[in-house]
């Protein structure tokens, strides 16, 4: 098996398998591959975990079901892509060193990593969506590639020194590292509404890895230039050339 990280600003992450080998990742994620592929749905990997880990999946939000993506014959290849302009980034999963990482962050792994919910919370305003705010476990033993937003910056905290980082630049830590929700009482925010500010505790020994571009940032960033209802109603004749005269107007 040989990965490549292709691109900068989205990059793709490309994979070149030998016949027999396979990776796994959730439903939907795949972008492009060869026909030597073959696809399979599974509610558990090679790895331990079987119905409950599927079960628990379920309960954050995602699919029962994973995808294997096995090669058939020679010069197999699959290729998934970011989500968001970031960074991919390979770890090493194994016994006492797995990783927690966020909600949309696992892209994909060999076949003994077994994916599944390490926290589920609503947080004020539900700005992460109906399931909130979600963290995934990433256990087993293989490689799995991880998608971070924007910039990443890396810290290594030692025992019992304290983070505290808004949940959205959280991207991926070691297991080691403690976590726990916070609030900051009487601020209100406008993007969690009036209930406190919510940060993340991590609390080491261990490496955490944070991510500059955070989903409900980037979507209060284009509000101002997206048309409202009303506007789109008017634009329903005008179709897109109308649509993108009013943005470019704002």
């Amino acid at each position: 098996m040989k990965a490549e990280v292709r691109g900068t600003t989205l990059p793709v992450l490309e994979i070149q398998l030998d016949p027999g080998e396979a990776v796994v990742s959730d439903h939907g994620e795949l972008a492009w591959m060869s026909p030597s592929m073959q696809m399979a749905q599974k509610t558990s990997t090679g790895g331990k975990g079987g119905l409950l880990a599927g079960l628990k999946r379920v309960a954050g939000g995602a699919s029962i079901f994973l995808t294997e993506y096995a090669a058939t014959g020679p010069g197999a290849t699959i290729t998934f892509a970011t989500h968001l302009p970031g960074t991919i980034l390979p770890v090493q999963v194994g016994a006492g060193h797995g990783f927690i990482v966020h909600r949309h962050g696992w892209i994909c792994g060999t076949p003994e990593i077994t994916p599944s919910v390490a926290l589920q919370q609503t947080l004020g305003g539900a700005v992460f969506g109906g399931e909130g705010f979600i963290l995934q476990r990433l256990e087993g033993e293989g490689t799995a590639w991880i998608e971070l937003s924007g910039e990443m910056t890396t810290y290594t905290l030692a025992p019992n020194e304290t983070l505290l980082a808004h949940p959205g630049h959280i991207g991926l830590f070691e297991e080691t590292v403690q976590f726990s929700i916070t609030t900051v009482p009487g601020i209100k925010n406008k993007v969690f509404g009036a209930d406190g500010f919510f940060l993340v505790r991590l609390t080491g020994p261990g490496q955490i890895w944070l991510q500059s571009l955070t989903l409900p940032g980037l979507a209060a960033a284009i509000a101002p230039y997206l048309p409202s209802q009303q506007a789109a109603a008017s634009n329903k004749g005008g179709g897109i050339a109308s649509m993108v005269g009013n943005i470019l107007n704002q």
